[in-house]
């Protein structure tokens, strides 16, 4: 039997991930905090946007969320809940903190609901081809019965343990994420300034033990001060903010952690918070 697919949150992430969805045939209903958007893709899509979760979540499956802030996931799933048919499953996409994964599966549990916390990595690139690593937290069976869905726009899709361990893993990674840039955006700016050519520094230092992601992807464009491509600073900002909160409980070191909190706030205060993260080299550049 076919999986009907709702999708809730229609932002740089979201768009393309339910995009992949309504080309399986899979996507039934749309829904996001302004519904001219999600009405707008509605009729494109030919689906529907409903005006309430109460309508949105009747008929369906599975719920995909993709949304900014733990408060957002917890009012959602409070919404959907009462309506939520036996059986049927939240993917909640989003990067909040563990803790709140777990309340979110308590209420769902109650009315006889699944929960599946699956936050994801890859960044607009990967929701856009379809290529992303998700991170799942939740019951084994459950996450089989999703699985379609999210094949629809994973590279890789990974159990990691009970829910909660989803946003854990997330959390790790967006340490790794943000030292990476950390490390990159100062390289390209000590680069920059020696006046090496970007056009054979950045293929030379990939193909070595330098090479990662982030300077294959940002490199280029963070040198030439394009910073709209991908990932808002804003965001990550949010997200190493639950990260500390996570790092101090474990007891583990935060330099990475808050050296980046207090640049990418700096940045913010610039007023460059739309900037893709790749905008930390305006920090690390020598004053003109």
């Amino acid at each position: 039997m076919t999986l009907k697919v709702a999708f809730i949150g229609l932002g740089a992430m979201g768009k393309p991930m339910a995009g992949h969805l309504q080309r399986h045939g899979l996507l039934q209903a749309v829904a996001n905090r302004t519904h001219a958007k999600a009405e707008a893709l509605a009729r494109e899509w030919g689906i529907v946007a409903p005006a309430t979760l109460a309508e949105l979540a009747a008929p369906c499956d599975v719920i995909a969320l993709c949304v900014t802030a733990d408060a957002d996931v917890l009012d959602t799933v409070e919404s959907l809940a009462p309506h939520m048919k036996p059986g049927a499953i939240v993917i909640d996409h989003s990067t909040v903190a563990p803790d709140t994964a777990k309340q979110a599966s308590a209420r769902l549990a109650k009315v006889g609901a699944h929960f599946l916390d699956a936050p994801v990595s890859g960044g607009v690139e990967g929701a856009k081809n379809g290529k992303l690593s998700i991170m799942v937290g939740g019951d084994a069976t459950v996450l089989e019965r999703a699985r379609p869905v999210l094949e629809a726009y994973a590279l890789r899709i990974t159990h990691l343990g009970d829910v909660g361990a989803g946003q854990a893993t997330k959390a790790v990674n967006q340490v790794l994420v943000a030292g990476i840039a950390q490390a990159v955006c100062e390289g390209l700016a000590l680069g920059e300034a020696l006046g090496l050519d970007p056009e054979r520094l950045i293929p030379t230092l990939g193909a070595g033990a330098a090479g990662n992601w982030f300077l294959e992807k940002r490199g280029a464009t963070m040198l030439k001060n394009e910073f709209n491509v991908g990932f808002k600073l804003a965001l990550l900002h949010k997200d190493l903010g639950i990260v500390r909160g996570i790092a101090e409980h474990a007891g583990t070191s935060r330099e990475v952690i808050e050296r980046s909190l207090a640049d990418y706030a700096e940045l913010m205060r610039q007023g460059h918070g739309d900037d893709d993260i790749s905008g930390l080299i305006r920090l690390k550049r020598r004053p003109s």
